[in-house]
């Protein structure tokens, strides 16, 4: 990855954290592009402390003009776009059925899992046709392939995401252009610890045995499939979402 350029959404922490270190480490330079300013500012100095090169770009997903800025940093400091990890999303701090969800929460759910994804891959993209290169991940997730009691704008956000992800495959195939999506199980990320699920030994036993590994994945797992999937190894690999989960799908 020497003298690539990588943008990460959500790269502050998590999926998204482990990512950019990782990339930095084979020698990629590094947008972290969150809206975590602490974090994300944290992580630029850890990865240029270890003698890579990143900057961080406080960036809303929920804005095109926040990402259009993000775009802007990236080319104006590293002179292009290669590689673009749209990791950004939430949960929604409730777990109830589909018509006990407020419009409000659902809609903001689907404006940042989805909406969200679709505009980082807007603007991504149309460097990425000038560039006539270019590979694009998004985070979907186990939840975007089946249902969930309790997790309808999640599901429908993340099922969102990967056709947003076959059908830009579809479109860009013929441009130089690869776009993929992993799909992780139940991983070790600050989301799962604010949800009290890392720290709830029932709660944790309840999602390991979920999996048919009897285990959460850890960040790190992902990114080897993330890495793999920017990868010249993944020349032919366009459209896929691919599951990083434990088995929870072959169930």
């Amino acid at each position: 990855m020497q003298e690539k350029v990588v943008l990460i959404t959500g790269g502050s922490s998590g999926i998204g954290k482990q990512v950019a270190l990782d990339c930095a480490k084979k020698g990629a330079a590094i947008v972290i592009a969150d809206i975590d300013d602490i974090e994300g500012s944290r992580l630029q100095f850890e990865i240029i402390s270890a003698g890579g090169r990143a900057l961080f770009q406080q960036t809303d997903v929920t804005m095109s003009s926040s990402l259009q800025d993000a775009i802007r940093v990236a080319l104006g400091s590293f002179g292009s776009v290669d590689y673009a990890f749209n990791n950004a999303g939430i949960e929604s701090g409730f777990a109830g059925f589909t018509a006990d969800y407020e419009e409000d929460l659902f809609l903001k759910m689907i404006d940042v899992n989805l909406s969200g994804v679709w505009r980082s891959m807007k603007y991504e993209l149309e460097v990425m046709q000038e560039q006539k290169s270019g590979v694009i991940v998004n985070n979907a997730s186990i939840l975007g392939k089946v249902g969930h009691k309790t997790a309808s704008p999640y599901c429908a956000s993340k099922h969102g995401v990967i056709g947003l992800t076959k059908t830009a495959a579809l479109e860009y195939a013929t441009k130089g252009i690869r776009v993929n999506a992993v799909c992780p199980g139940y991983i070790e990320t600050p989301m799962l610890e604010r949800i009290g699920v890392i720290d709830d030994e029932q709660q944790r036993t309840t999602l390991e045995n979920m999996h048919p590994v009897k285990r959460l994945g850890s960040c790190k797992e992902v990114t080897n499939a993330v890495l793999w999937l920017f990868s010249d190894e993944a020349s032919f690999v366009t459209g896929t979402a691919m599951e990083v989960d434990g088995g929870y799908l072959a169930r």
